[in-house]
């Protein structure tokens, strides 16, 4: 199912007696489920999912939180206070199989996609770092170039369990000729110094990558709009029970119960909104699909007028953001490359 918003498809319009010229960008996001534990077989349906995209013109196309290996909705890896299961070790070896090196070959496979299909394309995965595993948004050029990741920096509740903590070396803002391209992974976007960081660094297309399908997020995603004075993308996983590997212990939802193969447990609602406010598309909280709108990038002036929050509305006299940008590593490695002085005839006897 599709969900699409038609708006001026003019773009670089010839700027006439000084006024700016305007441009307008048609956006898609991928609303759809992982094939839990077969990464190669979410590749190929990422592929099935960016050429259709691409075929309807878009020219930026965003996937979910965790798409490539999978947000392991009701997982419990055995995990209890003072617990350790074997079987929970096994589920988590299962998961760290599916998860993917960057770089590596399906970073490589992404980047050739995005250049067939000429499209920006951000992408969630699960990312492993020796057997540290984390939750990243992968930003690929349609000129096929990796162009960099952001690792989320706050897992929340038991996927802190299973995924490492970011760092600021990666909360990338790109300058592309689509606008500033950012995002904020699920419930970051409730760190109101992570947005302003954000906001600071000029985000204009700003990608949310989810896993919260509640309709309580779409409050959140339209004021994040309106405060950042951007476009917001928010993208999340439509999930049935069906979707995931069987396991007696898996708990899908908080709300339903059911465990008939269809019963849906991740509803979607991924939704596309602009600076002003406007719900330009979705949201979808029925099946997978697309869901495309044009963004007029006029819009973010249009916004700004009014409130600018690291700009004209910013009190910088009173309150102010500082953000560590270094990469925090656990060991680092100073290593001496010159040849040790040899002492034995340093001193000699007079």
């Amino acid at each position: 199912m599709s969900s699409t918003k038609e708006m001026s498809t003019v773009k670089n319009t010839t700027p006439f007696n000084g006024v700016a010229p305007s441009s307008t960008v048609r956006v898609t996001i991928v609303q759809s489920s992982t094939v839990y534990n077969d990464t190669p077989a979410t590749l190929d349906k990422a592929e099935k999912y960016i050429v259709e995209a691409a075929s309807k013109g878009a020219e930026l196309v965003l996937f979910p939180e965790a798409f490539i290996g999978g947000y392991p909705r009701g997982f419990r890896f055995g995990l209890a206070v003072g617990v350790h299961n074997e079987e929970g070790r096994d589920e988590f070896r299962k998961y760290h199989a599916s998860a993917i090196h960057v770089p590596g070959p399906e970073v490589a496979r992404l980047a050739e996609v995005a250049r067939k299909n000429h499209v920006y394309l951000v992408m969630g995965a699960i990312e492993k770092d020796g057997y540290t595993l984390y939750c990243t948004a992968l930003f690929f050029s349609p000129q096929g170039q990796f162009l960099g990741k952001h690792r989320k920096l706050m897992p929340t509740t038991l996927e802190r369990c299973i995924w490492g903590q970011g760092d600021g070396s990666t909360i990338p803002v790109y300058d592309t000729p689509i606008g500033k391209l950012g995002a904020a992974i699920c419930w970051e976007n409730r760190m109101p110094l992570y947005r302003t960081a954000l906001y600071a660094k000029g985000i204009e297309i700003y990608c949310a990558p989810t896993a919260d399908g509640s309709k309580e997020w779409q409050s959140s995603m339209l004021h994040i709009a309106i405060e950042g004075g951007c476009f917001v993308l928010s993208a999340c996983q439509f999930c049935q029970r069906k979707d995931f590997p069987d396991h007696p212990d898996y708990l899908f939802t908080d709300w339903d119960d059911n465990k008939e193969h269809d019963a849906i447990v991740s509803q979607g609602g991924s939704v596309i909104i602009s600076p002003l406010g406007q719900v330009l598309a979705g949201p979808n909280f029925e099946s997978e699909g697309l869901i495309t709108a044009d963004l007029d990038l006029g819009d973010v002036a249009r916004a700004k007028l009014y409130f600018d929050s690291v700009g004209h509305y910013s009190r910088p006299d009173v309150l102010h953001l500082t953000v560590n940008e270094h990469p925090r590593k656990p060991v680092t490695f100073v290593t001496k490359v010159e040849k040790a002085e040899d002492d034995s005839n340093k001193y000699s006897e007079t």
